[in-house]
């Protein structure tokens, strides 16, 4: 099978070829897939550059997510058929033609989905999900602030909110973005090009202010959000998209305002979706995903379809991944 490896860490333009590996076969309660498609993602690339929350033994195939096909079944598995077209859950790896799985991270694909939608399903969508619903529970009438309002997690908490009935203040870096974001269904916008956060928050949410707020900027910007939060804010960071470039540790900050945290007993904390997939019980898990599904199958949730590319050009994939405004997501297909 074909396989995208990388034999060091590294950059990903550097180190990332296409080899040819065995095909795995599927233990006990294991399901083989052969993949259809998978989204390419800055934090797959940032793995491999190893600055990500864990860094894999090398050599390394990238990829957290996939759609494809089940082709064969490990001994004493059960409710799955060959044939049956899945999503992987939290499955790392997956950028090669077969992966192998345990029954339990596999679902079934809803009939009617795309494999795009299907393939970017189970991280950004997801994850607007969890910190929506889990993590800040933002109730009908109340104010979210985010910043990357136009990134896909962006995107899908405008939708969310339209659909729960929860206010959105968004925030974005150009002001060429606004249009796109008001149109989508965004309660509010402020483009830090030109006009400042704090101040346009007070203006926009008035006396009673935000008292949540979700960051995958970081730096600054983050900051700048946890600063505009009112008393007994909270704010969940996710992200750092600021430091994208960065390969120091030590300057990948917040730089957070003391007096704001401690006189106004603001929260902040952070969210890792990986993390969320090895230590939430299996029942939460099961209905946040469960819940991001059927927002997708009804369409509450639309996730903008992806740009496909052959497996052998994947480089034009990874450069996609991190260009500004290149429209869908990458996605790996791998035909016969």
């Amino acid at each position: 099978m074909r396989s995208v490896v990388a034999d060091r860490v590294g950059e990903p333009s550097e180190v990332l070829r296409v080899q040819t590996r065995l095909i795995p076969e599927p233990g006990p309660g294991e399901v083989r897939i052969r993949v259809a498609a998978v989204p390419v993602e800055a934090s797959d690339l940032h793995t491999i550059r190893g600055r990500y929350g864990f860094t894999p033994e090398f050599p390394a195939v990238p990829g957290i997510e996939s759609v494809g096909v089940i082709d064969e079944l490990g001994g004493g598995t059960e409710g799955l058929t060959v044939g049956q077209r899945v999503i992987t859950i939290g499955v790392t790896g997956t950028w090669q033609e077969y992966v192998v799985a345990d029954a339990g991270r596999v679902l079934p694909v809803p009939a009617g989905m795309s494999n795009s939608t299907a393939a970017q399903l189970l991280s950004n969508p997801l994850t607007a999900v969890i910190l929506t619903g889990d993590e800040l529970d933002v109730r009908p009438g109340e104010w979210l602030l985010q910043t990357a309002a136009g990134s896909i997690v962006g995107q899908s908490v405008i939708q969310l909110g339209a659909h729960v009935g929860f206010k959105t203040l968004n925030v974005v870096r150009r002001r060429s973005a606004v249009e796109d974001i008001v149109a989508l269904g965004g309660t509010a916008v402020i483009c830090t090009e030109d006009e400042d956060l704090r101040e346009r928050v007070a203006d926009i949410a008035g006396h009673d202010g935000v008292f949540k707020a979700i960051d995958c900027v970081s730096g600054q910007v983050g900051a700048d959000v946890s600063r505009a939060l009112a008393p007994h804010g909270e704010l969940v960071v996710y992200g750092a998209l600021s430091t994208h470039r960065q390969t120091d540790p030590d300057k990948l900050t917040i730089p957070i305002f003391a007096r704001s945290l401690i006189y106004e007993t603001k929260t902040v904390r952070g969210f890792w979706l990986f993390r969320w997939f090895t230590e939430t019980p299996k029942d939460r898990m099961a209905a946040a995903i469960d819940r991001t599904v059927q927002l997708a199958a009804s369409g509450a949730l639309r996730v903008p379809e992806g740009q496909p590319i052959p497996l052998e050009k994947f480089s034009e994939a990874v450069y996609l991944a991190e260009a500004p405004a290149h429209g869908g997501k990458p996605l790996l297909v791998f035909e016969p």
